[in-house]
């Protein structure tokens, strides 16, 4: 039989304290290699002794990851009737970026004429752009077309049917430049160059406008630990320590894996000063990274198991807000665990925000939909980025008060949406320089930083018991703080903090 992982909890919580549970959990613990055949063959239930086991641990006597296939989960079941038995999901990365889901070589015949049509992605200068992610869409409405990522010279070749006109051209640089989006190509000659319009630091984009003239002091004593893929290093971020929850892991390696973790990072407390950098909304504030994210065969994700310790060890840091970024793609996916660490997180005064995910108005995904989350969604303005980025393909109503604002395309809705921050083509930092992104990735970041530097301004608040009290004061104190841009609570919540 083939095994899965499953995270084993007791009936409240994610610790246990209970007579007969307790003394599983602990006996799991002391025998790593047979603990639960243990268990199970004291009650005399044979299950197959080869499967393997424990695999990670919360705590002693916590919340447990194991492996197992169907007849040791049957077996345990009946053995434990008050174990609260889930799978292991993986959460993802909330930016946005135009995803197939099918590749046109499927669909095209062998009668078909075919060409090799070839993309150079190069700068103003005609410079090459290596590492840009190249997406050719023929039929943007099933989301069908080709992807890949340019060369050293900056070349991406790709094989279509010839003649053929293109939806969409979406090329995403790795860093330096803008994306760039074009509509409705004939391609009428086998090589086409794609020009990138390079990124300045001075340019007021959407976080900038409506959060200007931030000072190195905003947000100090304030303490935010960044789950994500790791931050920096960068010289505009000042890390003051973290971790590496990833199982297998040098737990004091937390530098960033990809990219997203420290774009993150930099809009909440980027510390440069333009043109030369970037400065985020609270550079003030005491930053703390835990790194969460690993390559997993679907892309960059987390396994719910690695952020439920990472959330848990942040509040033992002594965060006083922390940041999300991250969601399901399945909206069929529940999770007790990061809920439960969550509601500890807000018993023991620490409040959560989670991007609402990037579903394209979906309901609010997991875990920002959970009540004691606050669920962030992203909106733009026009005119703080390009009109040929990729941006510009995430202007959808409703507008608000001021027509120039929108909610983002992607930005899921509902109920569950608590606040609405700038997430649209971002300038923030990203290892080795600059890059703009979008995503509710970008405005959950934001929200932290405007709420990290309202919080700064309230000692009182910060020096209350860490407890649940501490949470419902800081709050109340934020919804005080909002302004409803006219978009409609399931849009936008509360509205923007300001």
């Amino acid at each position: 039989m083939e095994t899965q992982n499953y995270i084993l909890l007791p009936p409240r919580g994610t610790q246990t304290n209970e007579g007969t549970l307790l003394s599983f959990f602990l006996n799991i613990n002391a025998d790593r290699d047979n603990g639960i055949l243990h268990s199970l063959s004291s009650k005399n239930i044979v299950v197959d002794s080869s499967t393997p086991l424990v695999l990670d641990s919360l705590h002693e006597n916590g919340a447990k990851l194991v492996q197992m296939d169907e007849a040791m989960l049957v077996a345990l079941r009946a053995a434990q009737p008050s174990l609260r038995i889930i799978p292991e999901i993986f959460y993802y990365p909330q930016r946005s970026i135009f995803r197939l889901k099918e590749s046109i070589s499927s669909l095209l015949k062998a009668t078909d004429f075919s060409s090799q049509f070839r993309f150079r992605v190069v700068s103003p200068t005609d410079v090459p752009i290596s590492g840009a992610q190249v997406i050719v869409v023929t039929n943007l409405a099933a989301q069908q077309g080709k992807a890949g990522v340019t060369n050293a010279n900056g070349e991406i070749r790709f094989t279509l049917p010839s003649p053929i006109t293109l939806e969409r051209i979406y090329v995403y640089p790795q860093q330096g430049f803008w994306s760039l989006m074009q509509k409705n190509i004939t391609l009428n000659s086998l090589s086409n160059t794609l020009k990138l319009r390079p990124l300045k630091l001075d340019f007021i984009d959407n976080l900038r406008h409506f959060y200007p003239n931030t000072t190195l002091t905003d947000g100090q004593n304030v303490t935010v630990g960044i789950i994500d893929s790791g931050c920096g290093p960068h010289s505009d971020l000042m890390i003051d320590g973290g971790w590496n929850a990833v199982l297998g892991q040098d737990e004091n390696n937390f530098s960033d894996i990809d990219q997203h973790g420290t774009h993150v990072a930099g809009i909440v407390a980027g510390r440069g000063t333009a043109p030369t950098g970037v400065r985020g909304v609270a550079p003030g504030v005491r930053l703390r990274a835990y790194q969460v994210f690993k390559t997993t065969p679907s892309g960059l994700g987390a396994s719910n198991f690695d952020i439920a310790k990472a959330i848990e060890r942040a509040v033992a840091d002594g965060c006083d807000i922390i940041n999300m970024s991250l969601g399901s793609d399945n909206p069929q996916d529940n999770d007790i665990l990061v809920e439960d660490e969550i509601l500890a997180a807000h018993e023991k005064g620490v409040i959560c925000f989670v991007a609402t995910g990037n579903g394209g108005r979906a309901p609010v995904s997991i875990p920002a939909n959970f009540s004691l989350s606050r669920g962030v969604g992203a909106m733009g303005r026009k005119g703080t980025f390009p009109t040929n980025s990729t941006a510009s393909d995430n202007i959808q109503s409703p507008f608000g008060n001021d027509a120039k604002n929108f909610v983002a395309a992607f930005s899921n809705i509902g109920s569950e949406v608590d606040f609405i921050a700038p997430g649209v083509d971002v300038i923030s930092c990203v290892p080795g320089g600059y890059a703009a992104m979008s995503g509710t990735s970008m405005a959950c970041p934001a929200a932290v930083g405007i709420a990290a530097k309202l919080l700064a301004t309230q000692p009182q608040l910060l020096a209350l018991p860490r407890d649940i009290n501490r949470s419902e004061a800081i709050m109340t104190f934020l919804a005080t703080h909002t302004n409803s841009l006219g978009f409609g609570p399931l849009f936008e919540g509360l509205g923007l903090i300001q």
